[in-house]
């Protein structure tokens, strides 16, 4: 799809506060409200804005640790594939999930209160999960940078 100026400055204010009303969104851009809206709606069934959520903040829900957890396997049927996917998106602690390129299948982002939750996590993914031969964890020490907001 291709954007100009005033879709890309609609998306910017739109990752910056999604709470922000129609009518100071159409300031911002330059626009009267029906034009506006009809460019949201656009985007909206284009598929360029999936959804509008609130963000929260995991340390102040008392979810302090961030790990990464690689996957390593030996099984690539697609039958495999699918049980596997299937599996690791139902986990809640589980924030993002990626098949991957090189050393590692699969990586995910799990957050959790505390290594005793980790360790909890992570004995229902080898518990659940038959065909894994290899799971590497990594803890996030400090978060230095956290965005949402896609470079447009």
């Amino acid at each position: 799809m291709k954007l100009d100026n005033t879709d890309k400055t609609l998306l910017k204010l739109l990752q910056q506060d999604a709470t922000i009303s129609l009518t100071e969104l159409a300031e911002q851009v330059n626009l009267t409200t029906t034009p506006c809206w009809k460019r949201l709606k656009r985007l909206e069934d284009a598929g360029v804005i999936a959804k509008r959520v609130a963000l929260l903040d995991p340390e102040k829900l008392g979810l302090e640790l961030t790990a990464f957890v690689l996957v390593v396997t030996n099984n690539h049927s697609h039958e495999w594939y699918q049980c596997f996917v299937n599996k690791v998106t139902e986990f809640a602690e589980v924030m993002e999930f990626y098949r991957m390129a090189g050393e590692y299948d699969y990586m995910m982002k799990v957050q959790v209160a505390d290594m005793k939750s980790f360790d909890e996590f992570y004995k229902k993914l080898v518990n659940n999960v038959a065909g894994i031969s290899k799971v590497t964890s990594t803890f996030a020490m400090e978060s230095l940078k956290y965005s949402t907001a896609l470079p447009l």
